[in-house]
């Protein structure tokens, strides 16, 4: 847990108070936080399905990686600057808020489940780029992306319902 003192002083930084005091800073930060969401989920989904075998079963799944990552990438990266920003925005009681800290999890574990995936099955892509199904590691890991993927969506919504207000 991060320690409350400095947890304030991100509280009391001028761009944290800039926007939470700022009308539409915090709207504009939110919805630019959902469409890089959107497009991260979207184009995870679209490979997630590949992978457990629902959709494009006739396309190369490695050219469908190779084409969609870098979109989710740049997608990933706007989504951590805009919640980043959101955070800094009432860090005091983001860093206090349960679903948010499930949230973090779901993400970091998302982002283990890739790393695995891609440091094993997908250096065999190869092997079974074009086969129906994929075999089972390509298809867990689709799986639990999904899982985890939706996890953060559900989570991501709660924060909005649970988040005590500190301004």
């Amino acid at each position: 847990m991060i320690d409350q003192a400095i947890l304030q002083q991100i509280y009391d930084l001028s761009l944290s108070a800039s926007i939470r005091e700022n009308v539409n800073a915090f709207p504009v930060i939110e919805s630019l936080h959902v469409l890089a969401v959107a497009l991260v989920f979207g184009t995870i989904l679209i490979v997630d399905l590949r992978l457990v075998g629902f959709a494009s079963y006739r396309g190369s799944a490695q050219r469908m990686v190779t084409e969609l990552l870098p979109y989710t990438w740049v997608a990933f990266v706007l989504a951590v600057v805009t919640g980043a920003l959101m955070f800094l925005s009432n860090a005091v009681a983001y860093a206090n808020n349960t679903q948010f800290l499930l949230k973090l999890v779901a993400i970091a574990i998302a982002g283990l489940n890739m790393m695995w995936f891609h440091s094993t099955t997908y250096r065999r892509i190869a092997i079974w780029d074009e086969d129906m199904p994929p075999p089972a590691a390509a298809r867990f890991a689709g799986v639990m992306s999904l899982i985890l993927w939706t996890a953060v969506i559900f989570l991501g919504r709660w924060i909005g319902f649970t988040l005590d207000l500190f301004f």
